[in-house]
């Protein structure tokens, strides 16, 4: 295909989570063909990973609205609006039966992972009729076969769930980190349940400072006192754990503030040992441990432990859109137009104002990231903003400017950017680090707590 009129071509959609659906239910709505490409096996792949963590944001606020339209037409029956779902919950009740629709269903193609988005018959080079081009994006599916398909636009919401960042405090891995992948485990391990085996009776060490880290060292606490040997190190690369310990019983999230006094006490009573300061700068893999080298307030560290628990937060994968010109932030690689809009150091997520296609346009026309994605590395989003993304996004592709330009966001008064799996188990369900009432979040904390922007700053 060259110069050719985009009409008639489909819409491509990467990704098969909750916004990705989102994104086919809204063109559907619109009368544009899409096409879902979902790199896992089911829809809703990298949710039903973490699927043993229970979101803080109730159902009323996890199902897109035009999503719920689909639905409803296939008689589907609306969980509890109330009711807090865990991921695997969310993936059952939800995402699985959106995708199942006959509307959704023969436009999904699971197994199938992208390689490359480029214009058709243009690399990033050309400008000459470079409008009028589609756009081509090289899959390779699950049975290996590598295959081409064009579009008139691609919506890019892939997520960031499956490129951590790594554990060296320059943004580059440390040295030796890919030889010691099979010890370094992601930030929502399931150590209560499934993976309770590769931790009890072990030493794990936990790097990060948002609420990913949080959960995972009061679920090791926790099984701590059930498996005796069970030893936890929490290494931060600042100075001072005091924004996650928070205000305490003065903080004026319930939530957070028990959520800072347990690990504050844990920390206190000799269960948990906090080292600050620290700069992780080889590993050296051994048999049944691997040793963690580098320095903690500028002293040697030297640490054997069995598992690494990486919270450390994510970054967007660029590498496959090399060829779209993309107009991206410097600092967190979100839209240049958004990034003043989230930034982490003005923003929390109950503050970050709606926003939509045009403030996620990029310079090719018909590209664009939406979903957590967009966000780069800012850690500020919520599902519901992802939602309304990918409406205004339907809405400019089908030539509605008016539509496409009235963004608005349901939410409570406030905001809440993660869940905590301890904090219900004590009771404090309604609340959580960025809000005092369950409200549209990302649904799990994927490493984002009250962080600044700079990345190294993520430990």
């Amino acid at each position: 295909m060259s110069e050719v009129v985009r009409d008639g071509l489909p819409v491509v959609v990467i990704g098969a989570g909750p916004v990705g659906l989102a994104a086919a239910a809204h063109l559907l709505e619109r009368g544009l063909e899409p096409v879902v490409l979902e790199a896992g096996d089911r829809p809703g792949a990298a949710v039903a990973s973490w699927g043993h963590v229970r979101l803080f944001s109730p159902w009323r606020y996890d199902v897109d609205g035009a999503a719920r339209r689909l639905l409803s037409r296939a008689g589907w029956a609306e969980p509890d609006p109330d009711a807090l779902p865990t991921g695997a919950e969310l993936v059952e009740r939800y995402l699985a039966p959106l995708a199942a629709t006959p509307e959704i269903s023969p436009r999904l193609r699971t197994g199938t992972r992208v390689l490359a988005v480029a214009r058709d018959g243009a690399d990033r080079t050309r400008s000459l009729g470079r409008a009028r081009r589609g756009y081509r994006v090289r899959t390779v599916g699950p049975d290996g076969t590598v295959r081409d398909v064009l579009a008139r636009a691609v919506i890019d919401a892939s997520g960031t769930f499956s490129t951590s960042n790594p554990l060296g405090a320059d943004g580059l891995p440390a040295l030796g980190e890919a030889d010691a992948a099979r010890f370094v485990t992601g930030p929502l391990p399931d150590v209560l349940g499934a993976q309770r085996d590769r931790f009890a009776g072990r030493r794990t060490l936990v790097v990060g400072t948002g609420h990913s880290a949080a959960n995972a060292l009061l679920s090791l606490l926790e099984l701590a006192e059930a498996e005796p040997g069970t030893t936890v190190t929490w290494a931060i690369r600042g100075g001072s754990a005091r924004r996650l310990f928070g205000g305490g019983a003065d903080d004026e999230l319930p939530a957070r503030g028990l959520l800072g006094t347990r690990l504050r006490a844990a920390v206190d009573a000799g269960r948990l040992t906090l080292l600050t300061r620290v700069s992780i700068e080889l590993l050296v893999p051994g048999e049944e441990t691997v040793r963690v080298l580098g320095t903690v307030r500028e002293e040697p560290l030297r640490l054997d432990v069995h598992a690494i628990v990486n919270a450390t937060g994510f970054r967007p994968d660029l590498d496959m859109l090399r060829e779209v010109r993309l107009d991206l932030d410097p600092v967190v690689e979100a839209p240049a137009a958004l990034a003043p809009l989230i930034d982490p150091n003005e923003h929390s997520c109950g503050t970050v104002p709606p926003h939509g296609e045009q403030v996620l346009a990029h310079p090719d026309d018909g590209f664009y990231l939406a979903g957590t994605k967009s966000y780069g590395r800012a850690p500020t989003f919520l599902l519901a903003t992802g939602y309304e993304q990918v409406r205004s996004i339907a809405a400019a592709l089908a030539g509605d400017r008016a539509a496409a330009d009235a963004v608005e966001l349901d939410l409570p008064a406030s905001g809440v950017c993660s869940t905590d799996l301890a904090l219900e188990a004590d009771g404090a369900s309604g609340a959580a680090c960025c809000g005092t009432a369950p409200a549209a979040s990302e649904l799990v904390t994927l490493g984002a707590g009250p962080l600044t922007r700079s990345p190294s700053a993520r430990v």
